[in-house]
């Protein structure tokens, strides 16, 4: 446990105080209409969209868990973290038709491109998800911070996540999520500067950190007959996943949906790319760190999942602990909040507005907050089951994504790119791959009781799986829908590259100047250099 003098605590405090004040400045703003609740009037500039993409990426697993993978294994899992160019490929690929299609989910295009059947089925299978994954998997991470940086009981800390979660999302809405989120991110990237800053000075600088942790921290590509890491999969099944979360996933997308226009949309995921270059340097080397200050005798590593944590109280003076766990509370918190109002936006207008159309705008205003409030306390209901939850199951939550995710990857990139996809391809891909990719979950957790051709389809690795969901989900959705009836023109018109007319692709080019787009290389050569350096 990290040691909290009183000014440490004044500190948290006096965040805690800030974001409640964010929040209350929002409630007192105009949100009589699903666009001023859900996607803050559509009135968000670029600064606060970027900031707010990469405050709900971060979550208080992704320190924790990222620097004590770190510590064991080095920096593989960082294939992960660079995918800034998939935040590009957002603002470039995705926006323009997200924009133009004034949607407010992810479901709702899909509606819009296929059939009400594939937006029932993707709005209830991410709702589902985001309640038994993202949710109690944040409550959780967050329940350890308080435990662990601040002495707090566990279950109390959790209380106190959702509680204060809780009350500005439902207070604020999507306003009060995103400007919160826009601080959020300044003192998350301060307090883990001066973790990895203090780590590099302890150690002796970065040369003697390669000498002491040795190469084999430092290699991104692994052998490819790697139990876990196989480089073949780590170079194509990241990518997945990352199309998934970064261009597809409701999570992600609803803060660029908010954005004045197109032009503030695009220019947002520019900033959110440039800050998603930051975890690889500021959470899995400071991982390394501590492998490297454990190996020497200078700090004492109980565990891996440790890392983080313990280099703040070894390394970190008094006062500036107080900014780090508020950088820790920040991630989890902004996290948490983009769940909640998500998963209450899908609700609300997946769900709810399709079963009663004729709900006023202020109505549904009202359904949200309930249902966000609802979340809540499913997060609260979710607490006395967490020590149930044994860790090999909590692997298999991170993991699932590569299940989840190859299906709507498809259905979305080849959507956009090829007009003959239909509604029955789309269909196909979406129930044939969640269902497969759920039956691989199920294999995979009863594996030990498995044999023959079963044990084989479960110890598939998970890298190598994702990879072959996804391109059976497409060879499915495009045998079918050569078997059946092309779209109409009407139908698509707007939503796929072929059928975007002159005047709109004219408005998407005016949206966009140089400075973006040489911004946007800037960003590709960081990565490659990252993976060049790093490649062994």
């Amino acid at each position: 446990m990290i040691h909290f003098e009183p000014i440490d605590w004044v500190v948290v405090a006096f965040y805690f105080a800030i974001v409640l004040g964010i929040s209350w400045w929002s409630f007192k703003q105009k949100q009589k209409s699903t666009e001023d609740y859900f996607l803050a009037s559509r009135h968000v500039g670029w600064f606060v969209v970027g900031a707010s993409i990469f405050a709900s990426n971060i979550g208080a697993e992704h320190i924790v868990g990222l620097a004590g993978t770190a510590a064991q294994t080095g920096v593989v899992m960082g294939h992960y973290e660079l995918h800034s160019w998939l935040v590009l490929m957002l603002g470039w690929v995705f926006i323009p038709f997200y924009m133009r299609s004034r949607v407010f989910t992810m479901p709702e295009f899909l509606e819009l491109r296929y059939s009400p059947k594939a937006r029932w089925f993707l709005s209830i299978i991410t709702l589902i998800g985001y309640v038994f994954t993202k949710i109690c998997v944040n409550v959780y991470a967050g329940a350890v911070v308080f435990q662990t940086l601040m002495g707090v009981d566990f279950w109390t800390g959790a209380l106190i996540v959702v509680i204060m979660t809780g009350i500005y999302t439902v207070m604020g809405g999507m306003k009060a999520v995103v400007y919160t989120e826009a601080l959020q991110t300044i003192v998350l990237i301060l307090g883990s500067v001066i973790v990895a800053v203090a780590g590099l000075i302890k150690i002796g600088g970065w040369s003697n950190l390669y000498h002491v942790a040795g190469a084999d921290h430092f290699k991104l590509f692994l052998p490819a007959n790697h139990p876990d890491f196989p480089w073949p999969g780590m170079i194509f099944a990241p990518p997945i996943v990352g199309l998934w979360y970064w261009c597809t996933d409701q999570y992600i997308v609803q803060r660029a949906l908010a954005a004045k226009n197109e032009k503030q949309a695009r220019r947002g995921t520019i900033l959110a790319s440039y800050f998603k270059l930051l975890p690889f340097y500021i959470f899995i080397i400071p991982g390394v760190m501590a492998f490297a200050l454990a190996k020497t005798g200078q700090i004492q590593l109980a565990s891996a999942d440790q890392a983080f944590p313990t280099m703040v109280a070894a390394l970190v003076p008094t006062g500036l602990k107080g900014l780090v766990a508020g950088g820790l509370l920040a991630a989890l918190m902004s996290s948490l909040a983009s769940c909640f109002n998500s998963s209450s936006t899908l609700f609300t207008i997946d769900i709810y507005k399709k079963l009663k159309p004729e709900s006023s705008e202020r109505h549904l205003v009202r359904v949200g907050r309930i249902a966000t409030g609802v979340l809540c306390v499913s997060g609260l209901l979710w607490i006395p089951l967490m020590k149930i939850i044994s860790s090999q199951l909590y692997h298999y939550l991170q993991s699932v994504q590569a299940y989840i995710a190859p299906p709507i990857a498809a259905v979305f990139l080849l959507g956009i790119f090829w007009k003959r996809i239909n509604g029955a391809g789309a269909l196909t891909s979406l129930v044939g791959g969640f269902s497969l990719g759920m039956i691989r979950l199920v294999a995979e957790l009863n594996k030990k009781h498995l044999s023959g051709i079963l044990y084989t389809f479960a110890n598939i690795n998970f890298l190598y799986f994702c990879i072959i969901l996804f391109v059976v989900c497409i060879a499915a959705m495009i045998a079918v829908s050569l078997l059946t009836k092309a779209p109409s023109y009407e139908k698509i018109k707007g939503l796929t590259y072929a059928t975007t007319v002159a005047e709109d692709k004219a408005t998407s080019r005016a949206s966009w100047n140089w400075s973006d787009a040489i911004l946007s290389l800037i960003v590709l050569g960081f990565v490659a250099f990252t993976l060049i350096y790093f490649s062994g």
